[in-house]
């Protein structure tokens, strides 16, 4: 836990190494762009640092062993200090990438607050209505958001470069470049198929549904938030096929339990630990795999009204609680804590015999419960 703490407060260094000197950048275009900055900073002032974590930890699950002729031995911490410097800004860099992501997500999610406060799109609105300036201030909220997302997308690409360079093995830092190409591609896809199983669920087979829910959960979020950031950092130490593929064994289902566990929050967490409304995924109209078991478990007539009121921003604070009842009264909630659990359970499995660092092997285990038993 000292070590992942040490991760942590080294990675925020980074980010605000890399944010001042972006900030200075600007100031030498113009000072109109401190907004853009301003609002990075917030974004990047909280969270867990769970992509960052999970991609220290793979780093170090292969770095932290060599093989000689006894199997596999640890090495000693000073060994690995030479490289850390360049795992700290990839383990940046996706910090910065995840940012990019919350910003664009929230537009199209169109949710007001992240961890308590205005969401990047919702604060440009305001300051643009402060300043009482022409136009939409909706319009300008949505336009520069999207703006300062793929701002964030181009500093999260030129810190992961940075890292790269750092290393000196080339065949490692080219194919943790590979993870990262491979990363970008499957969470937009994925946040595309999020988007379209919005809009679309009605004219698909109800048998579909779950595995559709499925596949969205695997790519939009499971593979980025956790397989990924594994993958990249046990690229980054040189990783074996077999290592590497320990990881993904181990990060997959426990990415879709955290999703899951994601989703379980969007419908009952607790506005004041998560920051956001009660029931905001039902607001949002998400079709998760909650949503596909609760279908699946109620009777006709209350699908219909599911149906009906899913998707409705207009939903008052009695008929989010109407819905969450007839959810938990389904059965449905309780299958997915199951669900959560199998997964949790794969993924601690897969970890046994993996040819992989035991300390790191421990941390991760503890990693696999903090991202699966969250309440924000």
């Amino acid at each position: 836990m000292a070590e992942s703490t040490r991760l942590v407060d080294r990675v925020a260094a980074r980010i605000d190494d890399a944010l001042d000197t972006r900030e200075t950048v600007l100031a030498a275009i113009s000072p109109d762009l401190a907004p853009l900055v301003r609002q990075s900073r917030e974004l990047l002032a909280g969270g867990k640092r769970f992509r960052a974590l999970f991609c220290y930890w793979g780093w170090q699950s292969v770095a932290a062993i060599a093989h000689d002729a006894d199997g596999l031995a640890e090495l000693e911490g000073a060994d690995l200090e030479r490289e850390l410097p360049a795992v700290v800004s990839v383990a940046a860099a996706l910090e910065l990438f995840h940012a990019a992501a919350l910003v664009h997500d929230d537009i199209m999610d169109r949710s007001d607050l992240r961890r308590g406060r205005l969401s990047a799109h919702r604060a440009f609105e305001r300051l643009h209505r402060d300043a009482e300036w022409d136009g939409d201030a909706a319009t300008f909220g949505t336009s520069t958001a999207l703006l300062l997302g793929d701002l964030l997308l181009g500093w999260s690409d030129e810190l992961f470069e940075e890292g790269l360079a750092l290393l000196a093995d080339r065949e490692a830092a080219q194919a943790a470049r590979a993870e990262f190409f491979r990363m970008r591609t499957e969470v937009t896809v994925g946040q595309y198929l999020d988007v379209l199983e919005e809009d679309s669920w009605r004219s698909r087979p109800d048998n579909e549904a779950l595995p559709r829910a499925h596949r969205v959960i695997v790519y939009k979020s499971a593979k980025y938030s956790v397989e990924a950031p594994l993958a990249i950092g046990g690229a980054l130490a040189g990783g074996s096929l077999a290592q590497l593929a320990a990881l993904r064994e181990f990060g997959l289902p426990l990415g879709v339990a955290f999703q899951l566990r994601d989703d379980m929050l969007g419908v009952f967490g607790d506005p004041e630990v998560t920051g956001k409304p009660s029931g905001d995924d039902l607001r949002e109209g998400k079709r998760t795999v909650l949503v596909g078991l609760a279908r699946q478990k109620m009777p006709p007539t209350a699908v219909r009204v599911l149906d009906e009121l899913l998707g409705d921003p207009g939903l008052d604070d009695a008929q989010v609680r109407m819905l969450q009842n007839t959810m938990r009264d389904s059965g449905a909630a309780d299958q997915v804590e199951r669900i959560i659990a199998h997964n949790v359970r794969v993924a601690r499995e897969a970890l046994a015999d993996a040819p992989l660092s035991g300390s790191a092997r421990a941390e991760l285990a503890q990693l696999a419960d903090r991202v699966t038993r969250r309440d924000s």
